[in-house]
C-alpha cells in the first residue's frame, strides 16, 4: 500500500531551568518583562506529526511517503528518516525559512515557557499531491494530519477531487479552524481521527450532531488515552480496544502518532479492524515507554509477545504473519 502522510515536520528544543520562574518575576513590573534563564540541560528531539507517523510505520516494516515543508536545515533529519524506511523525496524545501521548531523551557515546578516557530510549515499549502502520486505510481491512502490549515484544506479537497482515500486527523489545529473549515476538512474522510477532547470540540465547532458526523465519514476513531481507542461507524456497534500495560512511563509526546502508525500498518496489511486497532495500541504502548516520539525500537519477537499477552495468541499470530 502506498501511504502518503502530510503534516507538520518540526524539531523540539527542550530545556530545563534549575529554578522557579516565579522567583524571577516582579509582581508590579509584569508590563515590561525582560528575563534571562540559564538552562542546565538541552534535549533536541525529532518531531512533527507526519514524521512521527512515518517513523512508526518504518518500525513495523511499512514504507511511507512523507509530504510536508522544511528548511535547508533538514538534511540530518532527512537522513534519519530515510534510514528508517521513509520516502522523503516529496518533502518541499523552503528557500528562505527554517524547519518548524518548538522551544520549551521547564522549571523545577514543571511550569513551562514555550514558543512555536512555524517557519517553512506555512509553505506546505503550496504542495500538490498529484506529482507525489505520479512519482510513486499512485496513492492508496493519504493522511491529512495537523499542519498549516490552508495546506490541510487543500490536501483534503484534492483527495476528493482526484478520488484518493484519505484519513482526516486535524489534531491541535481544530482549535484554530472555524466550523466551515472543519466541515470541509472532515467531509468524505474514510477515517476521522480525534482524541476525546477533540471529539467534543469538533461537534461544537461544526454544529453537526454525532450522527451527522458519522453520515460524512467512513469511521470515526477516537483515542481514549490510557483506556485505548474506540471506533464508531454508522449503523454498527462501537469497537473498543484497550492498550497493553506499559512497563514504564516515558514522555507521552507522540504516543498518538504511534497509534496512528500501527493503525495504518494494519490497514496496509488488510488486517481486520480489531486487529488493526490492537496493532496501533501495542505500538503506542512501546512509544510511551521511551522518552521522545522517535526514540523507540520494535523488536519483532518481544513486540509479538506483548501482543499475545494483551490480546491472545491468535491475535499475535495474525499480526506476526504480516510483520516483516
Amino acid at each position: 500500500m502506498r501511504i502518503a502522510v502530510t503534516g507538520s515536520i518540526a524539531t523540539d528544543h527542550l530545556m530545563t531551568y534549575p529554578g522557579r520562574f516565579a522567583e524571577q518575576l516582579v509582581a508590579d513590573r509584569l508590563e515590561q518583562v525582560s528575563l534571562s534563564f540559564l538552562a542546565d540541560e538541552l534535549v533536541l528531539r525529532r518531531g512533527g506529526v507526519a514524521p512521527n507517523i512515518t517513523f512508526g510505520l518504518g518500525q513495523l516494516g511499512v514504507g511511507s511517503i512523507l509530504v510536508g515543508a522544511v528548511g535547508r536545515d533538514f538534511d540530518d533529519y532527512r537522513s534519519w528518516l530515510e534510514r528508517h524506511g521513509v520516502d522523503t523525496a516529496s518533502v518541499h524545501v523552503s528557500e528562505t525559512k527554517h524547519t518548524a521548531r518548538f522551544l520549551c523551557t521547564t522549571d523545577t515546578d514543571f511550569n513551562q515557557i514555550a514558543t512555536f516557530y512555524a517557519g517553512a510549515m506555512a509553505e506546505a499549502r503550496d504542495i500538490e499531491l498529484k506529482p507525489v502520486a505520479d512519482r510513486v505510481g499512485g496513492l492508496d491512502v493519504v493522511v491529512v494530519s495537523a499542519n498549516d490549515p490552508d495546506a490541510m484544506l487543500r490536501h483534503t479537497q484534492e483527495c476528493r477531487d482526484r478520488g484518493y482515500r484519505f484519513l482526516a486527523d486535524p489534531g491541535q489545529q481544530l482549535a484554530r479552524m472555524d466550523g466551515d473549515a472543519i466541515r470541509k476538512l472532515v467531509d468524505g474522510a474514510e477515517y476521522l481521527f480525534t482524541n476525546e477532547y477533540e471529539h467534543g470540540l469538533l461537534l461544537q465547532s461544526t454544529g453537526w450532531s454525532h450522527g451527522e458526523v458519522l453520515d460524512r465519514v467512513g469511521k470515526w476513531v477516537t483515542t481514549l488515552g490510557p483506556k485505548g481507542v474506540q471506533v464508531e461507524s454508522k449503523g454498527q456497534p462501537a469497537i473498543e480496544v484497550a492498550p497493553p500495560k506499559e512497563k514504564q512511563k516515558g514522555d507521552p509526546t507522540g504516543v498518538g502518532d504511534a497509534l496512528r502508525a500501527g493503525f495504518l500498518a494494519g490497514l496496509s496489511h488488510d488486517l481486520e479492524l480489531e486487529r488493526t486497532l490492537q496493532l496501533g495500541c501495542a505500538l503506542a504502548t512501546v512509544s510511551l515507554e521511551a522518552d521522545g516520539p522517535q526514540e523507540y525500537q520494535v523488536e519483532r519477537e518481544s513486540f509479538l509477545a506483548r501482543v499475545a499477552e494483551a490480546y491472545g495468541d491468535e491475535a499475535a499470530g495474525e499480526i506476526g504473519a504480516k510483520l516483516s
